[in-house]
């Protein structure tokens, strides 16, 4: 089962919560799903002439909604530069963002002290590693080897593509310390990102082992409801 569930999808609900945050009338319901979408596209794949990044570092986005406003929460390791000089950028984005959507935006930026330690990072900066044509070999290693010496107990990285320009697609992968992909009191996390090369798309997968939750570090909401009861079972004489 842990091969094939995503971790974040699988511990959602049990150890933690959901990345939007909201409740809504039936008829309403699809069209704010497809509002959040295009917000998180909107922020995610926005370039410059170059072909970078507009808003670079961001390794997850939260939506909260009331009904006045709608809160945006940006959690970066270049908070930063996300910023501006001012708050100048972040008021650019939250006013190309009410245009877009037509709601009030509320915009807040979280910094991520441990940027080794996050999955979707480590895969953008694999995936920016091998449209600079770096060896794929040594790029994973690297990551692999940054991430372990940031204090991580275990992370696995897989490639799928056409790898070091070959004529068949392949896939490689790299693993070092522990990865109970099944266990859910672990804290996986976890990302992909894909790479534009020449020959085609590479797509990265990334999963990282933080540890294991705490009893006092449960985001999932309701979780403890769920939980089997731990008083001992009733004996019956016969």
């Amino acid at each position: 089962m842990g091969q094939k569930v995503k971790p974040t999808g699988f511990r959602t609900g049990v150890m933690v919560g959901w990345n939007s945050r909201w409740y809504a009338p039936k008829q309403e319901f699809a069209d704010l799903l497809v509002e959040d979408f295009k917000i998180r596209e909107f922020i995610k794949k926005s370039k410059t002439r170059d072909g970078k990044p507009v808003y670079p570092g961001i390794a997850k986005i939260e939506i909260e909604r009331t009904r006045d406003e709608v809160k945006v929460i940006l959690h970066s390791s270049r908070a930063g530069i996300l910023i501006g000089r001012k708050g100048e950028r972040v008021e650019e984005l939250q006013r190309l963002l009410q245009e877009k959507t037509g709601r009030r935006i509320n915009i807040k930026v979280e910094e991520i002290n441990k940027p080794e330690w996050v999955a979707q990072l480590i895969a953008e900066d694999i995936a920016e590693q091998l449209e600079k044509r770096a060896s794929f070999r040594r790029t994973m290693k690297k990551a692999i080897e940054q991430t372990m010496a940031a204090g991580a107990k275990g992370i696995k990285i897989q490639l799928a593509g056409r790898l070091g320009g070959a004529e068949m697609s392949r896939r490689e992968k790299a693993i070092a310390g522990s990865m109970p992909l099944s266990t859910l009191r672990a804290k996986i996390d976890y990302g992909f990102a894909e790479a534009l090369i020449p020959q085609g798309h590479i797509g990265i997968q990334v999963w990282v082992n933080q540890g294991m939750y705490s009893e006092g570090d449960n985001d999932g909401d309701d979780a403890k409801t769920g939980q089997a009861s731990k008083k001992p079972k009733r004996t019956y004489k016969r």
